[in-house]
């Protein structure tokens, strides 16, 4: 990866710092912010390709940043540090715009494997956004309201049914990374809740089944893509 840019937002100067060198040792051009006021004036007066941005800061939190980098950069790949496991607090993550999400403590191998596969796969393009309503094939989607119509007939969501169709439609035929979609909805990606989200994904092709243009498909090793 030649020629990125990341932006760093790390209160913890120790952390921050690790994280900068080895990014850096990657070939990876990174800056580094303890507090959320200095990471958002950096970024309106330089260009990055990423932000990598810590949730508990000063003077300006992770979630409020990343709000207002999206007003700046709507389609800046964003990844949230935290040492919050809640799904809460993930969730309310992804609301604001993150494409990923990792807790304390991490790898440094994980994190940049996460970078890696953000920009392999948004490769320049814009990032699937959460959207109010979707349209898949000839249904209509309401996550809000957990509702999924085709002529007229509506069937209601649970709310894990809804979340995972709605990871789903922001990455319409492209991967849905299993492990990405495990830890934003179940939080651990474990054997147990695997073999949940099997039944969802099984469910989920159910639902659509109206609509022969419309499929979930495994992608073996990876994950799933909704093809529409």
């Amino acid at each position: 990866m030649k020629n990125i840019r990341i932006l760093l937002a790390e209160d913890d100067s120790n952390l921050g710092i690790l994280l900068k060198n080895y990014l850096a040792a990657k070939s990876l051009e990174t800056e580094l912010f303890t507090d959320g006021i200095k990471a958002l004036n950096a970024f309106h007066a330089l260009k990055y390709n990423i932000c990598i941005l810590d949730i508990m800061m000063p003077e300006m939190d992770g979630i409020s940043l990343a709000i207002e980098i999206r007003k700046i950069e709507p389609a800046i790949p964003i990844i949230f540090l935290t040492a919050k496991s809640q799904k809460e607090d993930i969730l309310e993550g992804f609301r604001s715009g993150a494409d990923d999400y990792i807790t304390k403590p991490f790898s440094m191998e994980e994190l940049l494997y996460r970078i890696q596969a953000i920009l392999k796969r948004t490769s320049g393009t814009a990032i699937p956004k959460k959207e109010d309503h979707y349209t898949i094939g000839n249904y209509s989607f309401d996550p809000l309201k957990q509702l999924l119509s085709i002529g007229g007939q509506n069937v209601k969501l649970t709310t894990k049914e809804s979340e995972l169709l709605e990871l789903l439609c922001r990455h319409t035929n492209e991967i849905l990374e299993r492990n990405f979609a495990l830890k934003a909805i179940w939080i651990d990606d474990n054997y147990f809740n695997a073999r949940s989200m099997d039944v969802y994904i099984t469910r989920l092709r159910k639902y659509l089944g109206k609509d022969p243009s419309v499929k979930i498909l495994n992608v073996h090793g990876r994950g799933y893509k909704l093809l529409c």
